[in-house]
């Protein structure tokens, strides 16, 4: 069985985990697997930059949080 770096799974903060889905995208979820949002990195001239989204589960659609000049601080969102 093949296994890909970005599949695996690794606690962030406490409370959620993040699973990297590709080079610049993340799934957020709590611990028990349900889905938070997305981190997704782009590059700007000033840097990278990570937006959080997160899930409206009833809606079927996602609420930008905002943008972040770190990962950690773009997952910080989420712990609330």
């Amino acid at each position: 069985m093949t296994t890909l770096d970005f599949a695996a799974t690794r606690p962030t903060h406490a409370g959620i985990a993040t699973t990297q889905l590709g080079d610049d995208l993340w799934r957020i979820t709590r611990a028990g697997g349900e889905v938070l949002g997305y981190v997704e990195r782009h590059v700007t001239a000033a840097g990278h930059r990570f937006t959080a989204k997160r899930m409206l589960q009833r809606q079927r659609r996602f609420l930008p949080i905002g943008d972040f000049w770190t990962i950690e601080d773009a997952l910080d969102c989420f712990r609330f």
